[in-house]
Parts: structure tokens; sequence; C-alpha cells
């Protein structure tokens, strides 16, 4: 049986240095120190390290950083994250967005700026490639991880995400021990998969309950502000509005705080508000908003590490990683009036 290629990780492990310091060594960055490169080159070649680039091609340490909106603190986050591990491998960043939430995948031009630049590698968030631009992109050797996928990724194409089930199973649970009987959730997309899980996660609570999921308690937006003030104010034209909403996002968690403040309804007397993300903004909210917490900056950060490691020619031992949430408690929930 052949002897199995060490990843970088491992070879990172025994150096005692991180993946990135291998990944710069690899790749010829000067910035490393003249006894740890030659320690990394020794256990290189010890090891027979040969990285699986693809033929001709040449890192220039750049990757492609392409979000569906860039209008959000959650978008600020996720770059956050992806600039604090590029900054210590020594890649740089081209940011680009979609602007186009129907569309949800960069356009044709995108792929010839990216032939242009000679980008190393594409980290995608909350949106898509067609079937014709990942051909593209594989034939060029360029690999591809995406945060957030909105559908199932490509096969072999890694994808890091959150526990989204979960964290609508922990909103709604929190919801029902307040004493509330009477629970709608504003959501994200129905095609997007993050949105689906949360809402999942919320008919799950509602099912082991044993509540009723009234008509009109599950509507769909764009996670944005507008339409969750939007959806809030359909909800309170129903004739049994909810004593409770759980928000499929931080910002529509906002707009549903405008639209019960503009009906003189206060959050959480009147109504309990959860969101989702723990955005900054979260907790200076009146009141601070109690959400679940995704962790936005770790899957960035792993996201980017993943992507590396492809670059430097390494597969990843996953293609899909799910991160943990948690539910954090603020001061946007209480017991409904009539408990």
């Amino acid at each position: 049986m052949a002897k199995r290629r060490p990843t970088l990780a491992e070879i990172a492990g025994e150096a005692g240095v991180s993946v990135s310091t291998v990944s710069k060594v690899i790749n010829g960055h000067i910035d490393v120190a003249a006894d740890t490169r030659r320690q990394v080159e020794r256990l290189l070649e010890q090891h027979r390290y040969q990285p699986r680039r693809h033929r001709g091609r040449r890192t220039v340490g750049l990757i492609d950083l392409v979000f569906l909106d860039l209008g959000s603190p959650w978008a600020m986050e996720i770059l956050t994250g992806v600039e604090e591990v590029t900054h210590d491998a020594g890649f740089g960043i081209v940011v680009s967005a979609v602007h186009d939430r129907k569309r949800s995948r960069p356009g044709r031009k995108w792929l010839d700026n990216i032939q242009a630049r000679h980008s190393d590698g594409v980290v995608l968030v909350l949106s898509e490639l067609s079937t014709q631009q990942q051909a593209q992109l594989d034939a060029l050797g360029i690999p591809v991880v995406i945060v957030d996928p909105i559908g199932d990724p490509a096969r072999g194409v890694p994808a890091v995400g959150a526990a989204n089930w979960d964290g609508g199973l922990t909103a709604t649970e929190h919801l029902i021990a307040q004493g509330h009987r009477r629970i709608a959730t504003i959501a994200g997309p129905a095609h997007v998969m993050c949105s689906r899980g949360r809402v999942d996660g919320y008919r799950s609570a509602m099912r082991n309950a044993d509540l009723p999921v009234l008509d009109g308690y599950v509507s769909h937006g764009d996670f944005m502000s507008g339409t969750g003030k939007e959806l809030t104010e359909a909800l309170f034209e129903l004739p049994e509005p909810p004593t409770a909403i759980f928000a499929g996002s931080d910002q529509m968690a906002r707009g549903a705080y405008e639209a019960l403040h503009e009906r003189g309804l206060k959050v959480p007397d009147d109504v309990s508000v959860v969101g989702f993300d723990d955005l900054p903004e979260a907790r200076w909210a009146i009141p601070p908003l109690t959400t679940v917490r995704q962790p936005l900056r770790d899957m960035a950060q792993m996201a980017t590490r993943m992507l590396i490691d492809l670059v430097g020619g390494d597969v990843p031992e996953t293609t899909r990683v799910e991160l943990a949430t948690r539910l954090v408690e603020r001061h946007s929930t209480s017991p409904p009036k009539e408990a």
C-alpha cells in the first residue's frame, strides 16, 4: 500500500509552527525566519511533500472574496475573519459583491477578472457559482471554499457553516420556556440552506411542545431590516398576532423592533424578540437583543485556512464543517402578558 501523503497540518505540527508558516515556505514568501524556514524545508524534503498544484500554475498570494452583498455588519464580521488569516499567511484579498439577491452568483466578467489577476483561490460567502463557472475554475486549477452555502455545493467543494437547525430549535425553545404559545418566525430566503435550517429548527421546537404553527406565522424575507419590518407589520394584521417573534437574523430583528415601536408595542413587555447572528449591534439595541450566536469570524477563518491548504496542494479531510451556535440571553424576551 502506498504511503499516505502528509498534510500541511501534520508537517506544521511536527515543526511546531502554524499551517500558514508552512504555506509561506512552500509559496516562497520571505517573511519567515531563516531557522524556521530551514526546519520546515527539511521536513518537507524528509516527507517528500509535493503540493498537488494544477500544472503550470504558480501562486501569486491573492484570494478572491465574493459576497452576495456587502451592505451589512454580517459581511464585515466575515471580512475580518478572512483578513486575519490571509494577513498571517501573506496573502492579499480582492473583495467583490454580487449585488443581486435574486441571482446570487457573480457575473461573467468576474471570471475574466479572476483569470486576469491570476487569483490563487476563491472564498464564496452566501453566494454560488453556476455549473459552467465551477467547471472553468476547476479547469484553471483555482480552488473554491464556501461560507454559508445557498444550496448543496458541487461535489468536492468544501463548505463551512453553522448549526442553523440547532440554533432555530434553541431560540424557539427559549421562547416556549418563557411561556409563549403564539410564536412566529420571520426568516431569510426560503431557497437558502441556512434559512431553511433555522425554520426547520423552529418547527421542530413547536412540534415537540405540541404547539400549532398558525397560518401566516412563517414568512420569508432577505435577512435585511426592511423585510424584517414588513413581515412584522404583516404578522400584526393577523386575527391572532404572535406574542413572540424568532427573527432569522439580527437585522430582521431590528426591523421587527421598528415595526413594533411604530405600533406602540414594547419589547419585551408586549412582544418578545429573538434574533440570529449576535452581531455587535445586538448588544446595543434597546433593549439589548437576545440572539443566537453563530461564530462568523471562526467560520471565515476556517474557510480561509482550508482554501490556503488547497492552494498549497492539500486536500481537506472533510468538505463539510458545521460550527456550533449558542443562545445569548439579553433583555428582549419575557413571559407573555396573558401567561
